[in-house]
């Protein structure tokens, strides 16, 4: 199997797209006989509302609870926060706990690779993991882009989009240089 790419969706506008391009790319790739993975890095959860789990913030199992364990120290080596979507491809659950996990965050080790860390104890099987990211360019938007080979900009053709697509892209360049050389933008 070629190995695992992991595209993050991300913006730190509001209402662009990003969950609707994930959700879509993801069908897409899975109708066309590809292993998917989506997660939800959005403590609002609107992948996984999409995705028919009506009530987010009440599920047991979520991508926050995971990052809570590896922050903790605790090995991850079971999967039972991975559901199965009936279109074909898997999806790891985001709620408001992920709002705890990057304010606890501030004072964790090596805070920015969290999220690696967790994507790199899943993928394998997978041909593509994306990450929905929720509209910010906080510490969980840093985490998805350092787990990340690919950063896809979903903008509306508006004046305001250059200029917070501007902001956005120095931030990549930053953790490209930083904490991950092999993050590319990829559209």
């Amino acid at each position: 199997m070629a190995k695992t790419k992991v595209i993050a969706v991300a913006n730190q506008k509001g209402g662009v797209g990003k969950t609707t391009t994930v959700y879509n790319l993801g069908a897409g790739l899975a109708m066309h006989g590809k292993k998917v993975l989506l997660v939800d890095v959005d403590p609002q959860g609107d992948l996984t509302k999409m995705l028919g789990q009506r009530k987010p913030h009440d599920m047991p199992l979520t991508l926050g609870n995971c990052m809570n364990d590896i922050v903790a120290g605790n090995e991850v080596s079971e999967h039972p926060e991975i559901l199965h979507h009936y279109e074909g491809f898997d999806f790891v659950p985001g709620n408001r706990t992920l709002s705890a996990v990057e304010t606890g965050l501030v004072n964790a080790f090596s805070r920015e690779t969290v999220l690696r860390q967790y994507i790199d104890s899943v993928k394998d099987g997978y041909d593509y993991v994306l990450l929905d990211c929720r509209p910010s360019l906080g510490m969980l938007v840093i985490n998805a882009l350092s787990a990340s080979d690919y950063v896809l900009v979903p903008v509306q053709a508006e004046y305001f989009a250059a200029e917070d697509m501007t902001e956005l892209l120095g931030t990549v360049r930053q953790v490209k240089r930083q904490i991950n050389p092999k993050l590319e933008v990829g559209g």
